[in-house]
């Protein structure tokens, strides 16, 4: 049975250097009794794919899974939002084109909300047993889409990471960048697609919300990820995504390779 074991260590080193001292107050208490995400880092692994939708994250994600398990690894394919049962009735209220009328701060609350209950019943219990966890978004894609998309800024979006995700990080972000129009038109045409019920799983579901947004919002939204990734080099990989599926699975593979020492 996996320790639980206090980390004001950790708080101090990263919740400090991420959202400044009041959110480290704010969640001392609570990690000094039940935090083990040191304890969890140092037996899986938790890889998070970004980008504009379109860009081809669901695809990479599944070629990366594949290739790992014909490696004898195991692996953990999920999604955000969603993720769990709640996390996917959520996603339905956030990503449903007639859910026109959410204000940006309930948009993001939603977000952290499906994103709380992922990490508790489906990321650290995964972690927890040595596997790689391969996450198609996570709070990456709240601080482009809510934080610069919507104008809330990155302040919020960081400090409820603290406060509701105990600040857990991915060993790697793979951010798969591709030209902003090129990506939007894909992602409108594979979700009209999908909603008329001809997509491979035939899910007949309409996601296609963001997708009505216009090119200045994915233009703030492409920005804040390159943002990101300038801010953390160490962890967020900048893929250029315009090559073809192939090609693009073998820089990701290279990477993860390398970064991870697979």
């Amino acid at each position: 049975m996996m320790k639980i074991k206090p980390c004001f260590e950790y708080i101090s080193h990263s919740l400090c250097a991420r959202s400044g001292r009041a959110a480290a107050a704010s969640v001392s208490f609570r990690c000094a009794r039940t935090c083990y995400h040191r304890d969890v880092a140092a037996r899986g692994k938790f890889i998070t794919f970004e980008g504009l939708d379109g860009s081809g994250k669901s695809t990479q994600v599944e070629k990366l899974a594949r290739a790992l398990r014909a490696r004898g690894v195991s692996v953990v394919v999920t999604r955000e939002p969603g993720g769990t049962s709640a996390g996917e009735r959520i996603r339905e209220v956030l990503l449903h084109s007639a859910t026109s009328g959410l204000s940006p701060l309930t948009e993001m609350a939603l977000m952290f909300a499906a994103r709380a209950q992922h990490i508790h019943e489906v990321i650290l219990p995964a972690l927890a047993e040595g596997r790689i966890v391969l996450c198609d978004r996570f709070t990456d894609s709240t601080e482009a889409y809510q934080g610069a998309g919507r104008k809330l800024g990155s302040k919020p979006v960081l400090e409820l990471h603290a406060v509701l995700c105990g600040n857990l990080q991915p060993d790697l972000t793979i951010l798969l960048d591709n030209d902003v129009a090129v990506s939007v038109e894909r992602a409108r045409r594979r979700n009209r697609t999908r909603r008329n019920g001809r997509s491979e799983k035939n899910t007949g579901k309409d996601e296609n919300r963001f997708e009505q947004e216009n090119r200045a919002f994915f233009g703030r939204v492409r920005q804040a990820y390159l943002a990101i990734a300038a801010r953390e080099p160490g962890r967020v990989q900048l893929v250029n995504a315009r090559g073809t599926p192939r090609e693009t699975h073998a820089l990701i593979m290279e990477l993860v390779r390398k970064k991870l020492k697979l």
